[in-house]
Parts: structure tokens; C-alpha cells; sequence
């Protein structure tokens, strides 16, 4: 056996005596050892960033050994840049965090710290950079504010409403929890203001896209699309790909008053491409293009020298007009309402009346008809849809008036002679004209004599 035996827990002599382990030896003097103490504690200074261990998590703060002589104290408040955080959603004991040190010493002696405020400037470095390089920011969206939504991209950086999509999006609720991606547009680290476009990235990343969209996009084209925003001047449709503006005069063929009246957000509706500007990349597109144009129509049914039937919409100094189709208005000049002088349209008519006119001039190309109570007064012959009024025995053949039961338009004339206090006989015309076709003129000389 040797002269000294070991042990890891201290050694023998010679004599078997134990002598314990040296744990560590005193090379400090008692006078030195307040200031070893203090050389082995870290050193903070206000607005320094400090990591440490979360040690304890409470509803109204998160304590954090820095290795400092005391725990630092994070308020809940200063945990997380969204609003009513849960403490115990953001860490979790044991974890290593960053935080920056608000105060060395509060009222009560503690040390103050933040967490969000690190990540706030660690935040700014890395987005002044991304703003620079136009580069994206990937983040979640932690709340719905008035104008659009807050996301958080280690600040609150604010995404306008109208940024969020390619076109404005009603709803923003659909969007919190949500990781997006955007570009930055605007940034100020003295107001704290980041603002993003989600937008702006769309825009980006589908500008491919676009262009093949509209390269594929032919004037002439029928396309089926929904509509996305009713404005005042008409419609935006969704193509599938892109938006296209339905301007207001092309939603109808007859007069919009708004084009709310027409579409709603939402309908399935098929519109014709008419114009695609690849530079500004827009699309102008037409829905009464896709539909029968009823001047046209009418046109191709009438033919100057007919009575048609129509209802008074509107009185003017020269005259008034009288819709007798379906978007079909015609103009009666103040020189065909009577075969005497007018002076006032509303001598002889009175809006909403219904009453025969005669067509004495149909231009489609101006898309104008000029009418005539005076002419209709003399007779002529009736438009193809009114002679069943007159009766299936009314017409022969040709289409020449020869006799008739009671009519509408025969209670029409009758109106008229009661509201002049003359009786309306119920007489035929000549061939091919409409009965009592001669009595109105009669009626007009009764009472020009009478005058």
C-alpha cells in the first residue's frame, strides 16, 4: 500500500488520516470581498438591451434574472406590442428573452424592463434595412383598427384598408390571426409610424400574372364575371384574374340613374370586352353590349308613318316626350301636339297620359324618334303589336284596318273627347287607319270655332 491513498472526495496520509477536498481557497482579503462581489454582478444602464431567463411569470408581470443583484420586473403592458397580451401566452419560465432596461431603480427599487421595447428596436434595424432593399416583411395580424389592421412585424406596423387587396375589402375581420406578407411605404422611427401594403406585394408578385391575363384579353370577347364595388360612375367586374370597369352609360341601354340599379356586389353577370389598355393595364367592359338593343329592335318592327301607343314621361319648353317601347322614348315637337298654336306643352298633355302618336321620323344611327299627336290625329296605320287590340277579325291579310270591337286605343280617344266635353263616336277609318282616326280634328275646329 502506497504512503497516501486518494479519494475524489478528499485524500489519506500516511497514517490514514483524512484530509477533505479543497472546495476552493480563500485568495480574496474580507476587504476585497464586497468589491469581488459586486465585479462578478452585471452592470445596467437605462435604454440597455440585457438578456435573461425568465424565473417567474404573474398576471401583471414576468420576472427575469439578468444576473443583476435583483430580478428584473417586466409589466405585463411591456411584454408584447398587442394590446391585453396574456403573460403566460408570451413566455414561458425558463425561457432566454431579450429585454430593455427602462429603469435601473423605480420608486420601489426595482428594475424596470421591456420586452416589446427590445424587440421594437431590434424590429427597426432589420426593417430600415428591408425598406431599403424593397424587400417584404412577413407578419401576423393582431387586431382590426378604423382604417385597416395592425400587424405585427416586431412593431405595429398599420396596413391602410385599402392596401390590404388588389381591390378594398369590406371586412376586415376575416384577416386577424392571419400571416401576411406586404411591402413597406412609408417608415418614421421618430413618429413610430410603419405603414405596409399588402397590396403593393400582390401587385408584385401577380404582375406576371397580369400581363399574361391580358395578353389572353381580346376586345370583342364575351367573359362571365362577378361584381366586386358598385360606384358612381358604374361597376367593377372580376374577370378572374383582373378587375374591369363597366362604365356607367355601358351598363344599360336605357338612362341609369345609378348604377346600383342595376348590379349589386356579388351578381354573376356576362360583359363584353371593349377595350384593353395594356399599358395602364385596365379593362373597359360593356353589359348592354351582351344584351338586345331595343332601338334596334324597334327600328327593325316600325317604320315612319305608323301609330304606336305611348305614355307621356316628360314635359319640355319645346314639347314632350313619350316612351312608346321598352327604353323607347320619343320627342313630340310643340309643332305636332295640335293642328293649332301651343303655347305650353301641358295645354294638350299631361304626364303619365297615354295616347297615339304617329312615328315621323326614326333615326337608329342618333337613336331619335320624332312623334306627332297631330299627325296621329288624321289616322294612318297601327303598329303590328297593337292591331290585336282591335280584334282577330280587325285586319285582313295585309294588314289593312277594316272594322273592330272596342279597343284600348279606342277608350284612349274616348278619354280625350270626354276631357274636351265632345262625345267620341266609334267609327271606322279609312282602310288601313285606326277607328275614329278623324274625330280629334274634328274636335280641335269645334273649339277653335267656338273660340
Amino acid at each position: 500500500m502506497s504512503d497516501t491513498a486518494t479519494s475524489e472526495f478528499g485524500t489519506f496520509d500516511a497514517e490514514g488520516n483524512y484530509i477533505p477536498r479543497a472546495i476552493t481557497e480563500n485568495d480574496v482579503a474580507d476587504a476585497d470581498l464586497e468589491d469581488a462581489y459586486s465585479a462578478s454582478m452585471v452592470t445596467v444602464e437605462d435604454g440597455q438591451l440585457v438578456e435573461g431567463t425568465v424565473v417567474k411569470i404573474d398576471r401583471d408581470e414576468v420576472l427575469l434574472d439578468i444576473g443583476y443583484k435583483a430580478e428584473g420586473v417586466i409589466p405585463s403592458r411591456e411584454l408584447s406590442i398587442r394590446n391585453d397580451a396574456d403573460p403566460f401566452e408570451i413566455v414561458k419560465p425558463g425561457e432566454v428573452v431579450e429585454a430593455l432596461v427602462l429603469q435601473k431603480e423605480d420608486k420601489e427599487g426595482r428594475l424596470l424592463l421591456s420586452k416589446k421595447r427590445a424587440q421594437y428596436e431590434r424590429a427597426w434595424g432589420r426593417i430600415e434595412e428591408v425598406k431599403e432593399a424593397d424587400g417584404i416583411v412577413k407578419g401576423n395580424v393582431i387586431e382590426v383598427v378604423k382604417g385597416g389592421l395592425i400587424v405585427d412585424i416586431g412593431l405595429r406596423g398599420f396596413l391602410p384598408a385599402s392596401l390590404v387587396e388588389l381591390r378594398r375589402v369590406r371586412d376586415l375581420q376575416p384577416y386577424v390571426g392571419k400571416e401576411i406578407e406586404a411591402k413597406i411605404i412609408e417608415l418614421d422611427k421618430n413618429r413610430n409610424n410603419v405603414v405596409l401594403s399588402r397590396r403593393g406585394w400582390l401587385e408584385e408578385t401577380q404582375r406576371e400574372q397580369r400581363e399574361e391575363f391580358l395578353d389572353n384579353l381580346k376586345p370583342g370577347e364575351v367573359r362571365t364575371g362577378v361584381v366586386s364595388s358598385v360606384v358612381n360612375f358604374g361597376a367593377f367586374v372580376d374577370l378572374g384574374g383582373m378587375d374591369g370597369l363597366v362604365h356607367v352609360s355601358e351598363l344599360s341601354w336605357k338612362h341609369v340613374e345609378h348604377p346600383g340599379s342595376v348590379v349589386a356586389v356579388g351578381d354573376e353577370i356576362e360583359v363584353q370586352v371593349l377595350e384593353v389598355d395594356l399599358s395602364r393595364e385596365r379593362i373597359s367592359l360593356s353589359l348592354k353590349a351582351t344584351q338586345q338593343d331595343p332601338w334596334q329592335e324597334f327600328a327593325s318592327d316600325h317604320r315612319a308613318g305608323e301609330l304606336v301607343y305611348g305614355r307621356v314621361t316628360k314635359l319640355v319648353p319645346f314639347g314632350s316626350f313619350v316612351q312608346v317601347g321598352d327604353g323607347i322614348e320619343g320627342l313630340v315637337h310643340i309643332s305636332e301636339m295640335s293642328a293649332h298654336h301651343v303655347d305650353l306643352p301641358e295645354q294638350v298633355v299631361t304626364p303619365g297620359e297615354e295616347l297615339w302618336v304617329k312615328i315621323i321620323d326614326l333615326d337608329l344611327q342618333r337613336r331619335r324618334i320624332s312623334l306627332s299627336i297631330k299627325q296621329a290625329a288624321e289616322g294612318g296605320v297601327v303598329a303590328a303589336e297593337y292591331q290585336e287590340h282591335f280584334g282577330e277579325h280587325a285586319y285582313d291579310d295585309e294588314g289593312n284596318y277594316i272594322g273592330a270591337e272596342y279597343s284600348e286605343g279606342q277608350e284612349a280617344w274616348e278619354e280625350y273627347f270626354a276631357e274636351h266635353g265632345t262625345d267620341a263616336p266609334v267609327v271606322a277609318g279609312e282602310e288601313g287607319e285606326a277607328p275614329a282616326a278623324e274625330a280629334p280634328a274634328e274636335a280641335e275646329a269645334v273649339e277653335a270655332e267656338e273660340a
